[in-house]
């Protein structure tokens, strides 16, 4: 690399911003720079706090007697952008719009790319994003949904999956845009998706459908949710909340906990057992299903994201689907890393940046 060796990554959370910076895959400095609530508050909406958590962001930066000018590049966490392939993305006029006013949605994350530009158009080097949750590379058939009115979406932990994906094929040899896995990101939010030839053929969209989580319900019978959201006890908002949020381990067991679970069995309990058990069923299920759509040929099943520290979890899985596949697994994320691969591999050559007015429908 160049004199330019370092490069910033940016992950922003509700009340935090994750920093990071990296020579070359090395991690120099990391911190979670928390925002107060009260300094929050002070601003209407998502997009107005760029310029405090960009501030926050260089005055650290300089306390790690890092010269700005020996930046290569800075990445920022990809935000509810319009749905688009996965890969890694210059920061472009027309991304940051679609970030501003949160084109799927408002969420921290919008600001990634936006603190990113701000940072780099200053010194006049690369701004990129990588695999944010709106990487949608459904083939056609997986979209339709049963119902005309509601196509199924893509909404994904594309970030963690593609880059777990990647470790494991440099670990077994093989090369990322040939193979073929089911990567079940476990976390929070639980995806099970496909990966055929690189891409995120088929997912579950962890917020509404397939298996139950910590705190998401998964999919459900829709007769009795129609039911339940008709039945005068619940609004809208309260009705959402109740089924990604208060649903999954948190709705059963009153925690989001998997080590507090595991507790619970261990001292007896044949509920939490049951629950974890049952939640454990539910992903093997859908890895099961995901299977199908790679018609059963498939090079490793890829367990991911933080739960798959959990033995029992890991334990029940494998029995159910180790049949199908040999199972890597790759415990918790590691977002920063993945960010700046995904920089990296453009700075290297060995790959070309995406834009993403080439890649998106604008008006669509």
């Amino acid at each position: 690399m160049s004199k330019k060796d370092y490069i910033v990554a940016i992950n922003p959370g509700s009340t935090s911003t994750k920093i990071a910076i990296y020579k070359g895959e090395e991690c120099i400095a990391v911190e979670n720079l928390s925002h107060s609530s009260e300094e929050i508050k002070k601003f209407e909406n998502i997009y107005d706090q760029k310029d405090m958590r960009t501030e926050v962001i260089l005055n650290w930066i300089k306390d790690q007697n890092i010269d700005l000018k020996d930046i290569a590049a800075v990445v920022g966490r990809g935000g509810l952008l319009r749905p688009m392939p996965g890969g890694t993305y210059l920061v472009t006029e027309k991304m940051v719009e679609d970030l501003k006013v949160g084109y799927q949605g408002q969420h921290a994350s919008n600001l990634g790319g936006i603190i990113a530009r701000n940072i780099a158009t200053d010194l006049n080097i690369p701004a990129f994003i990588v695999d944010p949750v709106a990487v949608d590379e459904l083939e056609d058939i997986a979209r339709i949904s049963g119902m005309p009115e509601i196509p199924r979406r893509s909404l994904v932990h594309a970030l963690n999956i593609k880059a777990v994906t990647r470790r494991v094929c440099e670990k077994t040899n093989k090369k990322f845009e040939e193979g073929s896995y089911v990567v079940a990101h476990l976390g929070g939010g639980i995806s099970v998706a496909p990966i055929k030839n690189g891409r995120i053929v088929d997912v579950n969209n962890a917020n509404e459908d397939g298996p139950f989580s910590p705190e998401r319900a998964g999919g459900l019978p829709v007769g009795d949710i129609a039911k339940l959201a008709f039945s005068g006890k619940y609004a809208h908002a309260q009705m959402k909340k109740k089924m990604v949020g208060e649903a999954g381990l948190v709705g059963y067991l009153g925690t989001n906990d998997g080590r507090i679970v595991d507790k619970m069995i261990e001292e007896g309990d044949k509920k939490a057992e049951l629950i974890f058990h049952a939640m454990a069923y539910q992903i093997a299920k859908e890895i099961g299903a995901m299977s199908t759509v790679l018609s059963g040929k498939i090079d490793a099943i890829i367990l991911t994201g933080g739960l798959a520290h959990n033995k029992k979890l890991v334990k029940w899985m494998s029995e159910m689907v180790g049949f199908i596949a040999p199972i890597e697994l790759v415990p918790g994320e590691d977002e920063m890393l993945a960010l700046v691969q995904g920089a990296l591999r453009i700075i290297k050559g060995e790959e070309n940046p995406k834009i993403y007015e080439e890649e998106v429908h604008i008006n669509g």
